[in-house]
């Protein structure tokens, strides 16, 4: 139970939404430990020994019924399994209960990852992803977890919503997972609490209003935008709803929900149209407080597609053009889908279906990372990227060898290894035949190029 005491301007703004009664409930519930979740990556498939029950809403979520130390487990670190609360996987929901097309998403504010990661893994192989962190540090952290994921299909940029104002129309989903007041946490993290006001509130409002007044020009017509907080009040969510549709020409869109999921459907009527909105009550439902509403473009707006650019031209990446990418792709064992590009004499392949999507976005945004990092060439060599080894890639031509859990930890807290029977040369680690990085064997010593700011350190 909290030591720290509700505001009481938010116990006013609860019963005012809630009821007394309910409200009652609601303040025990947040008094009462969080679930915690995991999301699997079905494409890095692992036998989970936690005693776990369903998250109803999302095909690969999961209750667990201890909280295990994850740092200490390498299937995380190999990318295996995302740590989500549970609400925010209602998303997962949204997009298959819809048929939504897979095509150019915007993941607006995307740090950690875990929203950006169930895009990835609902994009698969058919998208282009782009996950945009504002602050550069929480950038550094989106792109480790989007390397972690491993699909390949995803842009890491690092901007102000402002500076995406030259992509109007150009995105077939847009998600704004938005700054807020943090309500929803105060049961995860009690000390939200204390930093709560309405001033607070107000400030959040405004912050929000200015990046949704960018957002909402970046939806091409029929596509889809996706609007959501962890908090409970209307400034930040139902009045949000109609700030978006007052400046844009958007349509509602209704979700099917199971009754006994519990979550809450709101509306907003504007504009002689009912909006649709989904709120989650720790009181009622296994997850955190969360609000989502889904909109869809009109079909009368604009559509913006990338044209061919006859001479690609940036400060520091460089084309490699099809013929020499098709022999890239042929002498790496790939499936030849793959469009080369490189940066500071590294190689990274994105898929070529998305090349001129990609060089749009690169000549207006900050790149932080894309596709997948393969490494250095030298002559006929590679030095590969731990980048590639976490990716779905194939890595032909390198031995591997499959580490304990003992040997796993060691090598993920970068301490000698010793290895029997370890070939000479570039070997990649596996856990569970998933790929952790890579050592080098010079017969001698083991030199482990596990990152250095990644290594554990408990």
């Amino acid at each position: 139970m909290s030591d720290i005491l509700l505001p009481a301007a938010f116990e006013n703004q609860m019963i005012e939404l809630l009821g007394k009664e309910e409200f009652a409930a609601f303040k025990k519930a947040i008094d009462e430990p969080s679930k915690t979740s995991i999301r699997l990556n079905s494409a890095k498939p692992i036998e989970i020994d936690w005693e776990k029950s369903s998250i109803p809403w999302s095909d690969q979520g999961y209750f667990l019924k201890d909280r295990p130390s994850f740092t200490l487990d390498p299937a995380l670190h190999a990318g295996a399994y995302y740590v989500q609360e549970a609400s925010s996987m209602f998303i997962d929901h949204i997009l298959k209960s819809l048929e939504i097309p897979a095509g150019v998403y915007l993941d607006l504010a995307a740090a950690p990852g875990g929203k950006s990661t169930l895009l990835s893994s609902y994009l698969g192989e058919k998208g282009l992803l782009v996950a945009n962190e504002v602050i550069q540090s929480r950038a550094q952290i989106l792109k480790e977890n989007i390397v972690k994921w491993g699909l390949g299909n995803t842009i890491v940029t690092n901007n102000d919503p402002e500076h995406f104002s030259p992509l109007e129309g150009f995105f077939d989903l847009v998600l704004v997972d938005a700054p807020c007041s943090g309500e929803g946490m105060f049961r995860k993290d009690p000390q939200a609490r204390s930093e709560w006001s309405p001033d607070h509130v107000a400030l959040c409002e405004l912050r929000q209003k200015r990046i949704m007044d960018q957002a909402g020009a970046l939806v091409k017509a029929g596509g889809c935008l996706i609007y959501s907080t962890c908090t409970f009040n209307e400034k930040e969510n139902e009045d949000m709803i109609r700030f978006l549709t007052d400046e844009f020409s958007y349509e509602p869109v209704r979700i099917t929900l199971d009754p006994d999921w519990k979550i809450r459907e709101t509306t907003v009527n504007n504009d002689g149209k009912t909006f649709f909105g989904y709120r989650f009550f720790p009181h009622l439902v296994n997850g955190e407080g969360f609000f989502i509403t889904i909109l869809q473009r009109s079909e009368d707006a604009y559509i913006q597609e990338p044209k061919r650019i006859k001479d690609f031209k940036h400060l520091y990446l460089k084309e490699i053009f099809d013929r020499e990418s098709a022999v890239l792709d042929q002498e790496l064992g790939f499936d030849g889908s793959g469009k080369y590009y490189t940066l500071n004499d590294s190689y990274f392949r994105i898929s070529k279906d998305w090349s001129l999507h990609f060089q749009k976005l690169s000549q207006h945004l900050s790149l932080k990372y894309f596709g997948v990092e393969l490494g250095k060439k030298q002559k006929s060599d590679w030095i590969p990227s731990h980048e590639w080894a976490l990716s779905l890639l194939p890595k032909v031509g390198f031995a591997q060898h499959e580490l304990s859990k003992t040997e796993a930890l060691d090598f993920l807290r970068k301490n000698e290894l010793d290895l029997a029977d370890l070939p000479i040369g570039w070997v990649l680690m596996t856990y569970q035949d998933l790929p952790l990085g890579w050592v080098k064997n010079l017969g001698n010593r083991i030199n482990n190029y596990y990152p250095k700011d990644w290594r554990i350190r408990m």
